[in-house]
Parts: C-alpha cells; sequence; structure tokens
C-alpha cells in the first residue's frame, strides 16, 4: 500500500519520546510507502521512554541544526513529557514546526507533542485535542481543545494517547496524501 509513494515525512523529537508514540506512525507512513527521517537537536541518536523506564535508541537521521524543512512534505511529533518540553525551549525545534503550519503542509502531533506547537504561536482558533495535562496550556495559546481521539483542522492532526495511535495513524495517513493545505497568513504571535 505506497499511497504515500515520493513523501518525506520528518519525525522531529528530542530524547525522553514516548516510545509507542514515534515507532507506531513511523511503521505506520513506511508502510503507506513514505521516507521517513528522523530530526532532532541530539547527536547519533535518540532514547525513547516507555510508560516508566528508558527503553530503546533510534539513530537521528538529520541534526535539526542542518534539517531543511523545505525537503519535507509533512511533520510528525511524538509525545512523551521530556521530549516536547526539551523542544519548545529549542528556537531550531520551534523554528522547523513553525515552517510547516505556515506553509499548510501536513503536521501530526500526539499526547504532549502539541506543546511544542504552541511554542509557534501559530494554533490560535485551530481545533486541536492532547493529553489531557496540557488542555489548559492549549486553550490559552487560542486552540480550541476537543476530547476526541482524533481531530483534523487543516492539515493538522492531533490525538490525545497511545489509545489513540490507531485512528491518529489513519488520520495522519489521509492529510499527507492530500498533501498542501491552506497556508496560515498570519504571523507568529511574539507572546508564544
Amino acid at each position: 500500500m505506497a499511497i504515500l509513494k515520493g513523501k518525506k515525512v520528518a519525525i522531529l523529537t528530542e530524547s525522553g519520546f514516548e516510545e509507542v508514540e514515534l515507532t507506531s506512525p513511523k511503521k505506520a507512513l513506511e508502510d503507506a510507502g513514505a521516507r521517513v527521517e528522523i530530526v532532532s537537536p541530539q547527536k547519533g541518536n535518540v532514547k525513547a521512554w516507555a510508560h516508566d523506564h528508558w527503553s530503546i535508541e533510534l539513530p537521528v537521521d538529520v541534526d535539526v541544526e542542518d534539517a531543511d524543512p523545505n525537503e519535507y512534505d509533512a511533520l510528525m511529533i511524538p509525545g512523551g513529557v521530556l521530549n516536547p518540553d526539551k523542544m519548545r525551549l529549542n528556537e531550531k525545534c520551534v523554528e522547523f514546526a513553525q515552517h510547516f503550519l505556515q506553509k499548510g503542509k501536513p503536521v501530526a502531533a500526539i499526547c504532549h507533542g502539541p506543546q511544542l506547537l504552541i511554542e509557534t504561536g501559530l494554533i490560535d482558533g485551530r481545533n486541536m485535542t492532547s493529553y489531557s495535562s496540557i488542555k489548559t496550556d492549549l486553550m490559552n495559546a487560542g486552540a480550541l481543545w476537543i476530547d476526541r481521539e482524533v481531530v483534523v483542522d487543516n492539515g493538522l492532526v492531533t490525538s490525545r494517547s497511545p489509545k489513540d495511535l490507531e485512528a491518529f495513524n489513519k488520520k495522519m495517513i489521509e492529510e499527507i496524501k492530500e498533501g498542501q493545505h491552506s497556508p496560515v497568513t498570519r504571523t507568529p504571535s511574539p507572546a508564544h
């Protein structure tokens, strides 16, 4: 099933991502024919978190410092408590994510992953979901938070937790197959 043949997807992550929230979407994307690269500020490998302990390490394909977002058709952001919190403090990670939202390229973020999108200043008025503990953060950034397994808004796909992965992966692939959506016409808010 190579419905994403010719598509290149960046998975932006730091160490501390929730293992299944990266490995499941990555496999789904690859099974659909996409070329997937892990982009990270980490050198060499990124380390996963599995429930309550450190687990596997995955190789980093491209350092975020060297990554050109123009080379990618879509962005996927896994959750995990540590991962998005580290990335939201990294200017290069924020700028990388901003590109996709500004250009209307598909963005998929699960669990705590949407925390990074808050820092882009580009989620005001967007329908989103997330892990419930960051609901208030997203709402304070102007998002309209909906408690549903997957929420899609103009190419932005969000889900709550690993239990939503099946729905998340399906919608993520659909949105990437559709391609570029309407670009965001506003500039990022300086408050974020």
